[in-house]
């Protein structure tokens, strides 16, 4: 067990197979190094019931424990394992860099297998992240572009044309798996952890070249149940902001489109509409709720943008808001593509080619 090999970080993970996270499929659900996979040694259970009995006798439960992990390193090795050649070399790692991944490892080095260990597991990473989000957010020449706007004027949409453009775009939205507001969140899937959440940042950024432009929207602090960091939050008050403009028509059009599943789930939609009651009044939401069940989309989507979410709009620049004010301002044409392919062409010329 002595002679495993072991790597720290920051260390390049481009050289190896495969990376291995050894831990409970809770854990790796909760975070894990981008692009792992889980190929548990212990599941969630048997964690459980080791680390119950480890607090009475440490023996018995790693007694226990190893009988565990032999049982699935062994059904790793007939199914998920089965065809690996025999230059395979994955990079494994567990909660510490301890019992778990060290016996996984072990075996698979033992078959022949040229193995690594994250020194100090999952934990050593997490730190790591936590490290690099900070150096990278306090690089003193990291520009962000924020662009500002009320609901529904495509600025997500803007996002991803300049990033097909070529340009850095950081989209919280995509990160967070939400879309910011009471209606964002997803219809099929969670939000990530605010440790995930953390490290999609850090993977998103840490390619990045911090004296180029980085393109992302106002957001508030809190996405959903995730929140920037602080190191972040206090980048995006410093940042330029370019405002967007669209016609309530357009915005119609366009919110449609973005969430085509609420057409699908009426009652859903209502629902979630009571948590309104208390700011907007009784008798607003009601009629909103009786605009969706008559499948009245158009003048639903037009009432909630004027009597919602345009009032709960913070200007940047203003008291309330984190951001300055917006240096620049644009107004699209119409919500179509073509559009925002045109605007997006615009801002790299204006703002990216003209700074260097």
């Amino acid at each position: 067990m002595h002679q495993l090999k072991s790597i720290h970080f920051p260390h390049d993970l481009s050289g190896f197979s495969e990376i291995i996270d050894v831990r409970s499929p809770d854990e790796y659900a909760h975070d894990h190094i981008p692009g792992a996979i889980n190929l548990p040694s212990l599941n969630s259970k048997e964690r459980a019931e080791v680390g119950t009995i480890y607090k009475k006798n440490p023996f018995e439960a790693r007694k226990l424990g190893a009988g565990y992990i032999s049982k699935n390193v062994a059904h790793h090795l007939s199914t998920y394992l089965a065809d690996k050649d025999s230059g395979y070399h994955p990079l494994l790692y567990c909660w510490r860099g301890g019992m778990r991944s060290r016996s996984f490892s072990f075996i698979l080095q033992s078959i022949g297998w040229n193995t690594h260990i994250v020194s100090g597991g999952y934990r050593a990473y997490r730190k790591f992240v936590i490290a690099e989000l900070e150096r990278i957010l306090s690089h003193p020449q990291l520009q962000f572009r924020v662009f500002s706007g009320v609901t529904g004027v495509g600025k997500t949409k803007l996002l991803h044309q300049l990033s097909d453009q070529g340009a850095q775009v950081l989209d919280l939205e995509g990160l967070a798996n939400h879309k910011g507001s009471l209606l964002g969140a997803p219809k099929s899937s969670e939000q990530p952890s605010q440790k995930n959440f953390e490290t999609r940042l850090w993977h998103c950024l840490k390619d990045y070249d911090p004296k180029k432009a980085i393109f992302t929207e106002s957001e508030s602090n809190r996405i959903g149940c995730v929140h920037c960091p602080p190191a972040l939050w206090k980048k995006l008050s410093e940042s330029e902001v370019i405002n967007l403009a669209l016609d309530l028509d357009e915005r119609v059009k366009l919110l449609l489109k973005d969430y085509p599943h609420f057409c699908d789930d009426p009652e859903g939609l209502s629902t979630l509409l009571e948590h309104l009651v208390r700011l907007r009044g009784r008798e607003q939401v009601t009629h909103w709720q009786e605009l969706i069940k008559n499948g009245q989309w158009s003048e639903f989507t037009r009432s909630i943008l004027e009597n919602h979410y345009d009032l709960a709009y913070r200007m940047p620049g203003e008291d309330n808001s984190n951001y300055p004010a917006p240096s620049h301002s644009y107004t699209l044409e119409d919500s179509s593509t073509a559009s925002y392919q045109s605007l997006a062409s615009n801002i790299i010329q204006n703002h990216i080619h003209s700074s260097m």
